[in-house]
């Protein structure tokens, strides 16, 4: 099979790239609007972008019907978010905020998600969340605008909260977090080392 991009439709391009480009960390985003309504949705086009200054960056990837999901304008309106890691624990929940909720809807309220206070943002950070980073937005960029297209967004990391008992030395251990990643389609995987090698 070799395909030249030109020639096929977003939704092959679509499959092909979340097929291949395996497994994905998955950015679990709270954010609230300007009148203090709050959202959580997972992405999982999602990664470090710069570490002096922190930086993440995560791509909001919009449907064939809906062109800005709830995150990019809460972020743009409000400027603030944290950025949860996702453990296997909480996948189903995870999960649960993919659901089409209007942007009149909190799925933090609807799916009662137990939250604390950020301390440097607004936007409610997840009690559960073993790895969390508090963060402003720093910049979006517009890939495309078309369905399926792409806002690539970079986010300052103001704060990182990480519990005690998954860090030894400043090291987080990947078993202890036990965090998930995104495969194809449905489909999701654990990530957690099973090869260690030394850097030649």
């Amino acid at each position: 099979m070799y395909i030249e991009t030109q020639n096929a439709n977003p939704v092959e391009l679509y499959q092909l790239l979340t097929g291949g480009i395996i497994p994905r960390p998955i950015a679990w985003i709270s954010t609230q609007n300007a009148q203090g309504l709050t959202n959580i949705a997972p992405y999982s086009f999602f990664s470090v972008a710069s570490c002096n200054p922190p930086v993440l960056t995560f791509t909001n990837v919009p449907s064939r019907d809906v062109l800005s999901k709830d995150t990019l304008t809460n972020l743009k309106a409000t400027k603030e978010c944290v950025v949860h890691i996702v453990s296997a624990s909480q996948i189903d929940v995870m999960n649960a905020t993919c659901a089409n909720f209007s942007s009149e809807q909190s799925e933090i309220d609807e799916l009662a998600i137990e939250t604390v206070a950020s301390q440097n943002v607004k936007p409610p950070s997840v009690k559960g969340a073993l790895v969390r980073y508090e963060c402003t937005l720093r910049e979006t960029i517009t890939i495309s605008e078309q369905p399926i297209g792409g806002v690539l967004v970079l986010l300052d990391v103001v704060a990182i909260y990480v519990d005690d008992a998954i860090i030894k030395e400043n090291i987080i251990q990947p078993k202890l977090l036990n965090s998930i990643g995104k495969l194809g389609g449905n489909d999701y995987s654990y990530s957690y080392a099973d090869i260690t090698l030394a850097r030649p």
